[in-house]
């Protein structure tokens, strides 16, 4: 992966990261967010996999849903955000609309994607903390506004 910031102003920071082939994506982001101690952050993306895998949240289980796509895949739209969570961690939350060759698409919770051949990725930093905490009743952690400062 390469990485460079590209903005500072105000404590807020821009990175543009690219990825390389055969990275897995979730992974690569999140451990960049980490290395740079990132409390809070918006993402967009896009490029393609080779493969990858989307959750979508059934409630009623408090599970995700496994969704794989076995097959080239475009990054038609990828959006997420990055809190702090229940250990202290950047969480990384994405979701992504995949674009399949036949014009169909699959959509869910980034859980996984093996970049090819590039992943293009912004990340922009706010100087705000946010707080991701765990909610039991739903089975998720979400971003708490009253445990951000």
């Amino acid at each position: 992966m390469q990485s460079k910031l590209v903005a500072k102003s105000a404590g807020q920071r821009t990175f543009v990261l690219i990825l390389d082939p055969g990275e897995e994506a979730f992974q690569a982001i999140s451990d960049f967010a980490a290395k740079e101690g990132f409390s809070a952050a918006s993402l967009t993306a896009l490029g393609a996999f080779s493969q990858a895998k989307v959750g979508w949240f059934d409630l009623a289980e408090k599970t995700y849903r496994k969704i794989p796509v076995t097959q080239q895949c475009e990054v038609l739209s990828a959006i997420g955000d990055i809190a702090i969570d229940d250990n202290n961690k950047p969480s990384l939350h994405v979701h992504v609309v995949l674009g399949l060759s036949d014009g169909t698409t699959r959509g869910g919770h980034l859980l996984e994607g093996i970049v090819r051949p590039t992943l293009e990725v912004t990340l922009v930093e706010t100087p705000a903390y946010l707080r991701r905490k765990k909610r039991p009743e739903l089975g998720i952690a979400l971003i708490d506004l009253a445990a951000s400062p």
